[in-house]
């Protein structure tokens, strides 16, 4: 039987997840929820209904797990505990510093109801979390290194888009080529947050917005730009959209440690993506949760889980048996 799968929310991530869903043979979009006019929203998969936010409630016996395809910075840290109450739900809540908050309240609503809800699933959080974890536990003497970029971060965009006088944007995430190098060649340096990434923003205003008040919002938002060296550069509408339309994204996950008598051994795991589209990978994470989520609830499990509570082969559409032939 297939999972009934429903997307709240379709923008970038909600269009990605109605792809990768087309893809899996064992799932099924039944609806796609929105906070527009239904009727102004056109759909990729023919026969499957466009509905109203307002009566969500309505389908709690018609979907097995619904993926929330909201902003970490405003939408998630509602709508996830919100709608855990009625559905089995994935996020992409991508917000490190509040993720630990984020469990919390979803994992409140999500035991209350009964329900399963997977948070913060995506490549980082998610894909890079699982491979520090698996590195931590291999090689427990040493160092770990994230580098994002260069690329488009949905959610830092977002964030900036979230600004009063902000009509458009993108935010580039760049690892500084230097420390990038240090690491990979085991160096083992000791980097401050500021001294792996910069960050470049291209904004387009709305009339009358005063720049400069702009750039020092976003400079001094706490979780998003004020740890980092920040440049903001306002252009036009056109331009942003001529140069700045792609969504491109990757990064590197390291792991440098030592084994032996005299540790005299060095070892460096690196795991990297590149991606032509952050967010069609991101929800194509996001729909191979929400298969593990369907799994674990009818298991008996309740409340709130991360990718690294996921067994890994219940990711996956192939059997165990399967699994164990060709992938193992």
């Amino acid at each position: 039987m297939s999972t009934r799968i429903g997307i709240l929310g379709y923008g970038n991530l909600g269009r990605g997840v109605e792809l990768a869903v087309k893809e899996a043979p064992d799932m099924e979009l039944v609806a796609v929820f929105t906070r527009r006019d239904p009727s102004s929203l056109k759909i990729q998969t023919a026969g499957v209904p466009v509905v109203s936010v307002n009566d969500v409630a309505d389908w709690t016996d018609k979907i097995d797990v619904m993926i929330l395809c909201g902003g970490s910075a405003t939408d998630l840290p509602t709508q996830t505990p919100e709608y855990a109450k009625l559905f089995n739900v994935v996020d992409s809540f991508d917000t490190h510093a509040r993720i630990p908050e984020h469990f919390a309240n979803v994992d409140a609503s999500a035991k209350e109801a009964g329900k399963i809800a997977v948070i913060s699933c995506g490549w980082d959080p998610g894909m890079f979390s699982l491979a520090r974890v698996y590195s931590n536990a291999i090689l427990p003497d040493g160092n770990d290194y994230t580098f994002w970029g260069k690329g488009v971060s949905q959610g830092h965009s977002d964030a900036i888009r979230r600004i009063k006088g902000v009509k458009n944007a993108k935010q580039y995430t760049i690892p500084v080529d230097a420390a990038l190098e240090a690491v990979r060649s085991g160096q083992n340096p000791e980097l401050t947050t500021r001294q792996k990434h910069t960050r470049e923003c291209f904004v387009v205003l709305e009339e009358g917005a005063d720049a400069a008040a702009v750039e020092k919002e976003i400079k001094e938002m706490p979780n998003y730009f004020a740890d980092y060296d920040t440049t903001v550069h306002f252009i036009s509408e056109e331009e942003l959209l001529t140069n700045h339309s792609g969504m491109a994204h990757g990064g590197f996950v390291f792991r440098s440690g030592k084994t032996g008598v005299n540790k005299e051994h060095n070892h460096i795991i690196e795991y990297s993506l590149k991606l032509d589209s952050n967010p069609e990978f991101t929800t194509s994470v996001l729909v191979a949760v929400a298969r593990a989520a369907k799994r674990m609830q009818d298991e008996g499990m309740k409340g709130c889980k991360t990718i690294l509570d996921i067994p890994p082969a219940y990711l996956s559409d192939k059997s165990g048996e399967e699994l164990r032939a060709h992938l193992l």
